[in-house]
């Protein structure tokens, strides 16, 4: 399976890094590489190991959570596209699940 990081995700990151790094550049560094090897070794071997995007009910968009972030991702084919990384008390709103995509 190949996995694919859509440009909102690589964003939300970003965004992650920069908010952490307002106490530690190293930690905020650490934490994202951790976040991305986390999701990539889980969907790469076990695609299907998230949850059903609550919210959402589309039994493709699936989460994974790594710390109090959500994961949500798509399967598509022999694809999975990381559609967006957010705080986990948020909701996923429709136009970050990227079926605007399709």
């Amino acid at each position: 399976m190949s996995i694919t990081w859509s440009r909102e995700a690589g964003e939300n990151l970003v965004d992650i890094e920069e908010f952490i790094a307002r106490d530690s550049v190293e930690r905020a560094i650490r934490f994202v590489d951790a976040l991305i090897d986390h999701a990539e070794a889980i969907l790469s071997d076990n695609p299907r190991s998230g949850r059903t995007v609550p919210e959402i009910g589309n039994p493709d968009i699936r989460e994974l959570i790594y710390r109090g972030y959500r994961i949500a991702y798509r399967l598509n084919g022999d694809r999975i596209e990381i559609l967006t990384v957010f705080e986990g008390h948020r909701l996923l709103r429709l136009n970050e699940s990227a079926d605007r995509d399709r």
